[in-house]
């Protein structure tokens, strides 16, 4: 079961520092991402963030994501 759902405010780590942004996408199952296969289950999800400063969006494991209020 997924730890996040979408609207949570989470931040994590990246080549450029922190990075915090809101769950926009909870995937349960493999999906497409920039070309790629992802893996996601509903034991090992992954999540679709927005950032907050930027209008990127990214694809983290719940392992690499910290709620923050």
């Amino acid at each position: 079961m997924a730890k996040f759902k979408i609207g949570d405010h989470v931040k994590w780590n990246s080549e450029a520092g922190h990075v915090s942004g809101k769950i926009i996408k909870v995937h349960d199952s493999d999906f497409d991402y920039k070309g790629h296969t992802r893996r996601a289950s509903g034991d090992d999800p992954q999540y679709e963030i927005e950032s907050d400063k930027t209008d990127h969006i990214a694809a983290h494991k719940e392992s690499a994501l910290t709620k923050i209020e």
